[in-house]
């Protein structure tokens, strides 16, 4: 091997690797993009039933009933964005009171006698974790500034949201041009198998995501009336707010639990804190766990069991995986992911045994 060959391959090797830099650099510039083509994807497999309904049952044509898809899109989400504006300024003229400081000494009071507590009827509890010493240390500064974080990541959602309903509008409206472009390049001998891959994937997918909106649905109403019954203002919106959250598996209703007790707590900063805020809090962080007993064991198997054709502890199992290779986003795309897999394992791999009992429901 001569000095011309090894300076080749070293080059070769530095050209790859640039140009693979290139390329993650790119698609990292790019990723706003392709944050919105993923979401108008799901919106579509969303939209696709509400399509086919008013294109099979009220005779719509494409290009109408996929405007009407998209109007009623636009509708609900106009609907739940002026639910916001009342909360919003609700909670801005809350913050413009709020008292950190005689909510810290509240707090503080509190926690000494609950540590007093302890120590007087001889509870471990409160000489072990030595309340008083690390509950100085809070600062309660971050109520505010957590929440005006919040308002400052709402102001990016009109662009977001305008390049997913016209990215979305030819998802719908094109889908079969698409289809058309796929089979093209697509290899002869596995075109078939291919398509009914991506038929199958978008049938099941599409139940999955109106599988979600039902269960959202019906943590909505539960955290609503939670809410409703202790006198929450802007019931609804909290209650919006957390049922959202129930998107991320496991996560999702630990932060809306959290996110309803603050919101509660600043709901309260007008009455006694000791003998109101903090017992109202307590009762609706109760509620809030009542309603995920419920969504857990009743609600989710059979709607995600039903939707997707897989075993609840299935469900369980592949989520619980998902989370702890690849975090909170993985645990939200875990179902959506390996329901693709399925589907093309058995459409590829039809006769072997594991991949038979996996799939048998497909």
């Amino acid at each position: 091997m001569n000095s011309k060959i090894i300076a080749y391959g070293i080059l070769k090797a530095i050209g790859v690797v640039v140009g693979l830099a290139l390329i993650f650099f790119f698609i990292y510039k790019i990723s706003a993009v392709i944050s919105y083509l993923i979401v108008a994807l799901l919106v579509t497999l969303i939209g696709n039933p509400i399509q086919h309904f008013l294109m099979e049952r009220l005779h719509f044509k494409l290009n109408i009933a996929t405007v009407v898809t998209l109007m009623l899109f636009v509708l609900i989400i106009a609907g739940f964005i002026s639910l916001f504006i009342p909360l919003i300024a609700a909670q801005s003229e809350n913050l413009s009171l709020l008292n950190t400081q005689k909510i810290e000494q509240n707090c503080l009071e509190l926690i000494s006698k609950i540590e007093l507590y302890c120590t007087k009827h001889h509870i471990p509890i409160g000489k072990s974790l030595k309340i008083s010493s690390w509950a100085a240390k809070l600062d309660f500064n971050i109520i505010p500034s957590f929440l005006n974080t919040i308002i400052s990541m709402i102001s990016d959602f009109g662009i977001a949201l305008a390049s997913i309903l016209f990215i979305t509008f030819f998802f719908l409206k094109d889908k079969l041009l698409f289809i058309s472009a796929i089979k093209t390049i697509l290899p002869d001998d596995h075109e078939e198998k291919i398509l009914n891959s991506l038929h199958k994937i978008k049938h099941l997918l599409s139940r999955y995501f109106v599988g979600i909106i039902i269960q959202l649905s019906f943590v909505f109403v539960l955290y609503f009336i939670v809410l409703l019954i202790f006198g929450i203002d802007n019931a609804i919106v909290i209650a919006f707010l957390c049922a959202v959250l129930n998107i991320v598996p496991y996560v999702g209703p630990l932060i809306a639990t959290v996110l309803a007790a603050l919101l509660t707590l600043i709901n309260n900063l007008n009455v006694d804190f000791q003998l109101v805020a903090i017992p109202t809090t307590v009762y609706v962080i109760i509620g809030f766990v009542l309603v995920q007993v419920v969504d857990n064991n009743v609600c989710q198997p059979i709607i995600f069991s039903k939707s997707i054709k897989s075993h609840p502890l299935e469900i369980f199992l592949v989520i619980l995986i998902a989370g702890f290779l690849f975090g909170i986003l993985g645990m939200i795309a875990a179902i959506p992911c390996y329901t693709m897999l399925k589907v093309v394992a058995k459409e590829f791999f039809p006769e072997n045994t594991i991949i038979k009992i996996i799939t048998k429901n497909i």
